[in-house]
């Protein structure tokens, strides 16, 4: 990942956090054909001081050769994203861009016995139902002859994470008056994912009047 400015840049321990909180990523890797990638959902784990990302793939996707103990994985977890209009300014001659939060995680993948299926289903599915404002669902409720089907069904695969990357670019670089103008639009957007990109900057900068108030920050071309 090239991090575009240093305040952009996610340090590690919150590049985790953000992370594991999504859940869910693209997972890459390459061989003789060039790129391969998958939409997955993984959990986060320390292992005797390892970060290990654990996914699930089916038995038959050509990703699974590739988790061979040598081969690099890259998981890629995206957050919410917003365009800028460059006539959001205040000040002139600013240009149009993208605000985004992203993490990537990388390191060498390695294919796991069938007999940990089961404890990734459970660890996966204890993450995934706790954000949901119900009674959590967990497989002991399903039929057993299904379960050990489906089970047997996917392979799991550990990466053992040695590089961390965040990037969370949300105009830090700008002046007072110009963040506040980008908040207040996003703040009003139809979009929900805009809505919560502004509140996300609003407390990089609490100090700053939103909401339609003055902006005591000079104004300055960045």
């Amino acid at each position: 990942m090239h991090i575009l400015r240093p305040q952009f840049r996610i340090e590690q321990d919150r590049a985790l956090a953000f992370a594991a909180e999504r859940g869910f990523g693209a997972i890459v890797a390459a061989d003789a054909r060039g790129p391969r990638s998958s939409h997955v959902p993984f959990v986060i784990a320390r292992r005797d001081d390892r970060v290990i990302v654990q996914i699930h793939l089916t038995a038959n996707n050509p990703l699974v050769e590739l988790a061979d103990g040598i081969r690099r994985f890259l998981l890629i977890v995206s957050g919410d994203d917003a365009y800028i209009s460059n006539d959001w300014y205040v000040s002139r001659d600013n240009v149009s861009t993208w605000l985004y939060e992203a993490v990537h995680l990388s390191g060498v993948a390695h294919l796991r016995e069938h007999k940990e299926n089961r404890g990734h289903g459970d660890a996966l599915l204890a993450v995934a139902e706790a954000r949901l404002p119900k009674q959590p669902w967990d497989l002991t409720q399903m039929e057993p002859g299904k379960r050990e089907q489906m089970l047997a069904g996917i392979r799991v695969i550990d990466i053992v994470v040695d590089e961390i990357e965040g990037q969370s670019k949300l105009n830090q670089h700008k002046s007072d008056a110009d963040y506040v103008a980008l908040v207040d639009r996003l703040a009003h957007a139809e979009e929900t994912a805009s809505r919560r990109l502004a509140e996300k900057m609003r407390a990089l900068r609490p100090e700053l009047e939103y909401g339609g108030g003055r902006c005591v920050g000079r104004v300055s071309e960045a």
